[in-house]
């Protein structure tokens, strides 16, 4: 009989690292250019990306998107990444330029906000070779017309009610591949993907809470 057990090696200096939950193991994942990717951390921290074991990074962020950024994240990162190239406030070409060179600087997909137009979408997938995802961040979301226009992958973030817009989004499209955040705890993480995710986003804490943490036990030892 086969040993499914998985070794797991664990270096003295980098055992110290952020683990996604476990329960993001039981999604089915979603094969991307030969990689399996099921947890998905959401961060631009490059110290959090190269001390996390997340399959793959979505580099998103509330400014316009800016390509040394991009380029940092994916040189500094082990894992595939995910990119944002705006769709809201930025907007037309800059999204196409900015997505082109997400693309030539290695990243494994693109990802747009939700305001994007479909239009934009459509002219997008004409210039890239990677996968476009758009943001879902309500139920009023005509998911029809994403995909047509050519979406690949669905990007749900709709805070507490993000199960049932994934169960919603999956019982009309059973074969559509959706990421979705997982919330706050085993719980809803189990409840996102019994709803139909394949892939979970997880946002880490933060550094600065992190070395709280630990400056509270040097303090209490010292």
């Amino acid at each position: 009989m086969a040993d499914k057990r998985t070794p797991e090696i664990d270096g003295i200096l980098r055992r110290h690292m952020i683990r996604v939950p476990k329960e993001i193991d039981e999604v089915s994942g979603i094969r991307i250019f030969g990689k399996l990717i099921k947890s998905i951390v959401f961060t631009t921290d490059v110290a959090i990306i190269r001390n996390c074991n997340a399959n793959a990074v979505i580099a998103v962020y509330p400014f316009t998107p800016q390509p040394i950024i991009s380029h940092s994240i994916i040189t500094c990162s082990d894992v595939p990444v995910f990119c944002g190239v705006g769709g809201g406030t930025t907007t037309g070409h800059r999204v196409v330029n900015l997505a082109e060179h997400a693309e030539f600087q290695g990243a494994v997909g693109v990802v747009l906000n939700a305001p994007t137009p479909n239009e934009t979408i459509e002219y997008l997938k004409e210039c890239i070779d990677i996968p476009i995802l758009i943001t879902v961040v309500s139920e009023k979301s005509d998911i029809e017309s994403r995909l047509k226009s050519g979406v690949s992958i669905l990007n749900v973030s709709a805070a507490s009610k993000t199960p049932q817009i994934v169960r919603n989004i999956r019982q009309r499209y059973p074969d559509v591949p959706i990421i979705a955040t997982g919330g706050p705890t085993s719980d809803s993480i189990l409840e996102t993907i019994e709803a139909g995710a394949n892939a979970i986003t997880y946002t880490p804490p933060t550094s600065s809470e992190i070395f709280k943490g630990l400056m509270n036990k040097y303090r209490a030892e010292h």
